[in-house]
């Protein structure tokens, strides 16, 4: 590994961050691109280095979003799987909630040797992206995730570098 820059992490230590997170045993594996479109919606989070420049991103789908929130915060799972199949938004509530589990997902980024990583600000699904940050979204150096919270449903996880 290379000192100096963050460093994707392994699809293992996401599954391990989020199992320790929610408390139950996130499924991992590998999956597609997570992409804004206008009828699916993301949340992006966006991490900073000391001196303010991105160093990464964190971009999750509607139902990502939704259910790590969710058990995280140990809301019930009906409520959850409607923001993603009828709603199509979070409320309030799954917002605060994923907002502390992408805080927490910086950790991901904090390994020996990179530049401390921290939350800079959290983009729920359907709020308009800055042209920087959307711009960054389709970059190759990446870590594309399916996940699965039990109890709660489906999702998906790009863990991206600029």
């Amino acid at each position: 590994m290379s000192t100096g820059t963050v460093q994707l992490p392994a699809p293992k230590d996401v599954r391990d961050m989020l199992t320790g997170l929610v408390g139950k045993p996130v499924a991992v594996d590998a999956g597609g691109p997570v992409t804004p479109t206008p009828d699916k919606p993301v949340s992006v989070a966006v991490y900073v280095d000391p001196q303010m420049a991105i160093n990464a991103l964190c971009v999750m789908d509607l139902g990502a979003s939704a259910y790590t929130g969710a058990a995280l915060a140990l809301l019930p799972p009906g409520g959850a799987q409607d923001a993603v199949e009828e709603d199509g938004e979070l409320t309030g509530m799954l917002v605060e909630a994923l907002h502390e589990v992408v805080n927490v997902l910086s950790a991901l980024f904090n390994v020996p040797g990179a530049p401390h990583s921290k939350l800079h600000k959290l983009y729920a699904p359907g709020e308009d992206l800055p042209g920087d940050i959307e711009g960054m979204l389709a970059n190759f150096n990446r870590l594309d995730l399916a996940i699965e919270v039990p109890g709660y449903g489906k999702g998906g996880i790009s863990l991206v570098l600029p």
